[in-house]
């Protein structure tokens, strides 16, 4: 991957679903940020904003099994219900787990498109406690998934067997559309190398077919129950999540408050890196 991001997961820790790669940044006594990448992305969509947070904050970061330098194997267990619980896990292994009375290890955590699901289930289903939590353009509300996308989940099995060329094709075409701004061509590079060669085709697929609404759909109810502060914060050209998305998600949730990065499409990291992570410094001084 480029701009030797993959050389900054350099631990690893073994999973309910396999091994997954993380890493962290910055000091040691810094307040501790926890940062949830989504699809069809991996932690180097946050590399930006983890090095620009690394100045203050301890920032952990790390690849969803299925995603990125993360373990990918056929029979894997990908799913929003899977990466919940692997969160989980994970949270404890670093000492984040936040049961201490005080809260003193709590993390803000910072989720973007499905890790805001992960990130909400862990919360909900699976105790984990947050100081604070960021929703970045995230799927969190029914309906979700476009017409491209139910096809491709769909049909698993069949796109599994592309040539390789038509599938990077498609990977880089579908990964493009997520950007308003447009991607410069290394950016592309890295954001589609995890999904290439065979284990990395098979994969791709594998996680669009198990990413099931019905993992919303047990957790959306409960958004009323979240007592801790809650940013939402949405690039108002997000084509694959669109705005209106925002408005109800903070509606439901109390005392959210919102905000909007302009101009930027749904992959905000790579559209409006400088003020999604103003908005995020803003969120995590408070």
């Amino acid at each position: 991957m480029t701009d030797d991001w993959t050389g900054a997961l350099d631990r690893t820790f073994d999973t309910s679903s396999g091994v997954v790669r993380w890493g962290v940044l910055g000091p040691e006594e810094g307040p501790p940020v926890v940062l949830l990448h989504g699809t069809p992305w991996s932690s180097y969509t946050w590399r930006g904003v983890a090095r620009a947070l690394a100045q203050r904050f301890r920032v952990h970061f790390w690849d969803m099994p299925g995603y990125g330098s993360s373990a990918k194997y056929d029979g894997q267990d990908v799913s929003l219900a899977a990466q919940g619980r692997v969160f989980a896990e994970l949270l404890e292994h670093w000492g984040l787990h936040g049961e201490d009375a005080a809260g003193s290890r709590r993390p803000a955590v910072l989720a973007h498109d499905f890790g805001g699901c992960v990130a909400l289930r862990a919360h909900l289903l699976h105790g984990a406690r947050y100081a604070r939590l960021a929703l970045v353009d995230v799927v969190a509300l029914a309906p979700w998934g476009s017409p491209s996308y139910r096809l491709l989940g769909g049909h698993a099995g069949v796109f599994e067997q592309l040539p390789p060329a038509l599938h990077e094709a498609l990977v880089r075409e579908y990964i493009t559309s997520a950007s308003a701004a447009g991607l410069h061509p290394r950016v592309l590079d890295g954001l589609a190398a995890p999904w290439l060669g065979e284990d990395g085709q098979s994969a791709f697929y594998r996680q669009i077919a198990q990413n099931d609404q019905r993992w919303t759909d047990e957790v959306e109810g409960r958004y009323g129950e979240l007592e801790l502060p809650v940013l939402v914060c949405w690039g108002t050209d997000d084509t694959w999540i669109p705005v209106d998305r925002a408005h109800k998600l903070a509606g439901l949730i109390p005392d959210a408050r919102l905000r909007f990065v302009e101009g930027a499409g749904h992959l905000v990291q790579e559209d409006a890196p400088a003020a999604l992570t103003a908005a995020l410094l803003d969120f995590l001084r408070d």
